[in-house]
């Protein structure tokens, strides 16, 4: 017995002697890819020294003796940090992700093939001026020089992914930076998947109806339109398909998670100090390391010092000495869906208004690891791309003999974003700025800007012409034979909405409606927002002026304009209702739940119960108003949307007919809905979370999941590459927190503000921005995730173009010198 302890003894310290040696070899080579800020390197493709100075929070600062050198050193520092996102990102958009990731990600590749992104940037490419050229040139030859030294120096294949996939990478090519742009444009796309939902909702339910679960913003104009299957040749198939689950290497976002963004600024005249402010932050989908990544640019027109996004060299959001620029989703209506009706004696041409015409086919093939190649058909129409039954549900609406194309501004073969980037960069007022935006395709995106004499808001990126003879508007599909149903083209830019230091002095949006133009000059019919857009107002009028403070406090605002609106409404007549009910009874645990609610505040803080209670009621309660009207469609519906449950218990138009199960023989009340879902609600938590309501806390269910796209879901991996943060904030606060809405966990945070900055003219040098994750993409490097930690808890680091200042205490300075 002693002796064969004693060698499962050895057995046993031999393995863990044998694990320890595993792990330190593979934390050797892992470490081997982390780069040295302090190095000096001999590369070709500038003209002279170049500095990279990493202050200590690593935000590079770039100066050299021309702006191509900038670029340069600014495409190899991205690569320092971020060459696997950088070569993921390049990957999906020419739809190669099969190669490495094999069938997992084929549908993915067959998509982005049939969208042809990468085709059109390398067209594209010629599009852009003399000075974008260089730009794009300069940098690729920057990402290319740090590729060369990781294969010269062998320094861990470049990150850590490389040894887990495939090690290959392509040289960079200035057509991949476009591409980076158009894919950025899928990913904040919404309006094909709301054509679609839209059409298939229509299907079930009258006119009425559908204009409570889809509801318009509240105050604008409603004009009815006819029901999707009777503006068809023949009746579209329906169906309930499966809902699939989000992947995290795919663009295609749901349409609730398709972009968002606060912009705010304010004119010297409503400024404390006297100097233009401005406040932005974009809202994308959380990912560890984050899409953004800060950096200083030192340029002939003067430093620049910003947000950039890896793969792209500009600045896409930030300021100068004398200019402050901020975006947010604009919600244009840039995508139609047309059916194409195929001709029966020729499946290669198709019906437009002029009479038979021929599909633009080609073929493509698609390597997949460990597989045999898959060859796939392309086909485009006058309209666009046709793509499949399967994407967004389109099978289920595209009637028989019919094919499905998008028509989509972002589909441009001469889009000069790109362009538009680079001089809004180097633009030093807000005229110059303006003019910038007019090369601007897509995204659509308002355009908030600030200098030291005013502020201005514009809308850019192509806006389509529709004709007023529209079949559906825009809203649904429509057949593809009829010539007002297609663009007319491209609205001159100078009609694109503009305002110019307004009387109030203060400019904001929360990706509200921005214009009460009727179609077809409405911009759009779905916006993002109803309810922020209203908190802001508050906080704005609250003072006469403004400081940076004040901007930062509205950033970081959590109280929920939804909740102070709509608990009221739905609990209208439970609040301090019943009979005494003893502890640990339903009845008793819905009794202090109302109290609490009663008193509650609205302020989606982390550490409360009540933030929870209130998510989970007006979830249940949305899903039992919807359940038996739509059946398995209800799970597209997996946000509370305000305006139809407000819609509903004010009976708006008769909307108080969803309270009534339909299936029953009982005319059930909206009082009964709501006090059923309470109890529903609160019996799902107390599953969950214990039966001690008090101990509940909404941090613990609305956690920011900064997940790594591509070992996030690798056992046990996942806990050294994934960020979880208890969060305060919400679906509808200022400090938005956007929900999954998806089981088991639906109330994560999963979609917010990567970025965060705020700038004040009085002192541009007291300007402030911070970062979601961190700089670098490398999981062992400290700055990883070391900004998170201050975003979490509000806070900001200086955003000086001081260059003493990013000296001071610097993690290291990169010396470039000519080969």
């Amino acid at each position: 017995m002693l002796t064969a302890f004693r060698w499962l003894t050895r057995i046993f310290l031999g393995l863990l002697a044998l694990s320890a040696f595993v792990l330190a070899i593979s934390y050797y080579f892992l470490s081997r890819s982390l780069p040295d800020y302090s190095a000096s390197y001999s590369v070709p493709g500038i003209s002279g020294e170049v500095e990279i100075v990493r202050n200590n929070a690593n935000v590079p600062h770039i100066f050299g003796p021309t702006d191509a050198d900038v670029y340069f050193a600014l495409g190899f520092a991205h690569a320092q940090d971020r060459l696997w996102q950088m070569t993921m990102l390049r990957r999906t958009a020419q739809g190669r992700l099969s190669e490495v990731f094999g069938e997992r990600t084929l549908k993915i590749d067959e998509l982005l093939r049939r969208y042809d992104l990468y085709p059109l940037a390398v067209q594209s490419l010629a599009a852009q001026d003399a000075e974008t050229r260089t730009a794009l040139d300069a940098y690729a030859r920057g990402v290319n020089a740090w590729i060369g030294e990781v294969n010269v120096h062998a320094m861990g294949r470049g990150a850590p992914e490389f040894f887990l996939f495939s090690n290959e990478i392509a040289a960079w090519q200035p057509a991949d930076s476009i591409a980076i742009i158009k894919l950025m444009a899928l990913q904040l796309s919404s309006h094909l998947e709301a054509e679609v939902l839209r059409a298939r909702t229509s299907m079930l339910l009258p006119a009425a109806r559908l204009r409570d679960i889809l509801p318009d913003d509240p105050g604008s104009a409603i004009t009815a339109l006819p029901d999707y299957a009777s503006l068809m040749p023949s009746p579209p198939p329906g169906g309930f398909p499966t809902r699939l689950a989000q992947d995290p290497l795919s663009p295609f976002m749901p349409r609730d998670l398709a972009g968002a963004s606060n912009a705010w600024a304010a004119a010297p005249n409503r400024s404390a100090a006297g100097g233009s402010l401005l406040a932005n932050d974009p809202h994308l989908e959380f990912t560890a390391p984050t899409i953004w990544y800060l950096a200083r640019l030192q340029l002939a027109s003067g430093g620049v010092i910003g947000a950039t996004i890896p793969g792209v060299p500009a600045i896409m959001i930030g300021r100068s000495e004398a200019l402050g620029w901020g975006v947010t989703s604009s919600y244009l209506d840039d995508q139609d869906v047309v059916m194409e009706r195929v001709n029966p004696d020729n499946t290669e041409e198709y019906a437009s208004p002029t009479g038979w015409k021929k599909f633009e086919t080609r073929r493509s093939i698609i390597t997949v690891k460990d597989h045999d190649p898959v060859t796939i058909t392309l086909r485009w129409s006058e309209a666009g791309p046709i793509l499949p039954g399967t994407h967004y549900n389109l099978g289920t609406v595209t009637p028989p003999g019919h094919v499905a194309a998008l028509e989509w501004t972002a589909l441009s073969p001469h889009d000069t974003s790109m362009t538009a980037a680079i001089h809004l960069m180097q633009a030093r007022s807000i005229p110059e700025a303006l003019e910038a935006g007019r090369q601007f395709v897509a995204p659509s995106q308002n355009l908030m800007l600030a200098d030291r004499e005013g502020i201005a808001f514009q809308l850019i990126g192509a806006v389509p012409i529709r004709d007023a003879a529209h079949d559906t508007q825009g809203r649904m599909p429509s057949v593809g034979d009829k010539a007002p149903n297609l663009w007319a083209g491209i609205q001159d830019y100078s009609k694109n909405l503009r305002v110019l230091n307004p009387t109030s002095g203060l400019l904001g949006n929360t990706n509200n409606k921005t214009t009460d133009a009727p179609f077809p000059d409405n911009i759009s019919f779905t916006w993002g927002d109803t309810h922020r857009i209203q908190r802001w107002l508050t906080l704005m009028k609250a003072r006469e002026v403004h400081t940076r403070e004040s901007f930062i406090e509205a950033q970081l605002d959590t109280v929920s304009p939804v909740a102070r609106a709509v608990l009221p409404l739905i609990g209208a007549d439970l609040w301090f209702t019943g009979t005494a009910a003893a502890e640990g009874t339903p009845e008793r645990m819905r009794q202090r739940a109302l109290e609490m609610l009663a008193e509650w505040n609205g302020e989606m803080n982390e550490h409360l119960p009540e933030p929870l209670i209130y998510a989970e009621w007006l979830r249940v309660l949305q899903d039992r108003l919807i359940r038996d009207e739509l059946g398995p469609l209800a799970d597209e519906f997996n946000h509370p949307d305000p305006v139809f449950i407000t819609r509903v218990f004010n009976n708006t138009d008769g909307a108080g007919k969803w309270c009534d199960v339909i299936q029953s023989a009982a005319v059930e009340t909206c009082t009964d809905i709501a006090r059923i879902s309470l109890d529903e609600g609160l019996l799902r938590l107390s599953e969950r979370y214990g039966q001690n309501i008090e101990s509940w806390r909404w941090g613990d269910a609305h956690q920011a999941t900064h997940d790594n796209p591509t070992l996030g879901k690798v056992p046990f991996l996942r806990y050294f590459v994934n960020l979880r943060q208890s969060t305060s904030g919400g679906d509808s606060t200022l400090m938005r927190g956007r929900t999954s809405g998806e089981e088991p966990d639906p109330f994560l945070n999963v979609h917010g503000a990567g970025y965060r900055g705020v700038y004040d003219f009085a002192d541009p040098d007291s300007s402030v921005f911070i970062l979601s994750t961190g700089q670098s993409g490398h999981p062992l490097s400290r700055h990883y995730d070391d900004l998170g930690v201050l975003w979490r808890r509000g806070e900001y680091i200086p955003m000086s173009l001081d260059p003493g200042l990013a000296r001071a205490a610097a993690v290291g300075i990169t010396h470039l010198s000519p080969q």
